[in-house]
């Protein structure tokens, strides 16, 4: 008998660019995400829904079993940092760099700085590998701000054409990781379903490949 699957997808920016790798693997939502309110979608096999949520839930949904598989930022899951995820494949899909950033041609204090981010378990990951001290401070939004005000004197935060951090005169300094989406699992999961979720992996890394072949 085929077991339930259960699909966590990302809102947003990530869930427009999965939508057509899954239906490469041949799945395709019953109905229209986009348009609809609903947060748990059939899909065109009787066994396999999707469910849309925050980008920052979608580790925890998968880890505790409630999604078999997710749809995630690296940004997401270096933050999460779970043992019990796995990454399958790499969509290459919503790219982007994670960096410190700060006030244009300001020198960084030699002694304890002071860092702004959302990002606060890589900040202090990153820090501490680099050997410097600092203070995190978490904020959710409008990161630049916090330079300007002297609230920090850096942030970590998801650069993508950089052009909010020049029109508020900050610039990009230390990359800390690329990013794009990740198809993640668990380990569990994995395991109990294995039969039924590595065609779909397989399936979405044809489809991944085909698109960078096109954008090479």
């Amino acid at each position: 008998m085929t077991q339930p699957l259960t699909i966590a997808l990302s809102k947003g920016r990530i869930l427009d660019d999965t939508l057509p790798l899954l239906a490469e693997a041949g799945i395709h939502p019953a109905e229209d995400i986009q348009k609809s309110r609903k947060l748990i979608f059939d899909t065109n096999h009787e066994h396999i829904k999707l469910v849309v949520i925050r980008a920052t839930d979608v580790p925890t949904y998968v880890e505790y079993g409630a999604a078999d598989l997710g749809v995630a930022g690296k940004d997401v899951l270096m933050e999460y940092n779970s043992d019990n995820l796995c990454e399958p494949l790499d969509l290459n899909i919503a790219t982007c760099r994670l960096m410190t950033a700060a006030l244009k041609d300001v020198e960084m204090p030699a002694g304890r700085l002071k860092v702004a981010t959302k990002f606060v378990n890589i900040a202090k990951r990153y820090f501490a590998e680099q050997g410097r001290q600092v203070d995190i401070i978490k904020l959710y939004g409008g990161m630049e701000l916090a330079p300007i005000m002297g609230l920090a004197d850096l942030i970590v935060d998801i650069v993508d054409t950089g052009n909010t951090l020049k029109a508020n005169g900050l610039e990009a300094r230390d990359l800390i990781a690329p990013i794009s989406s990740r198809l993640v699992a668990s380990r569990a999961s994995m395991k109990v379903k294995h039969a039924q979720i590595q065609p779909i992996i397989d399936q979405m890394a044809a489809a991944v490949e085909r698109q960078r072949n096109i954008n090479a």
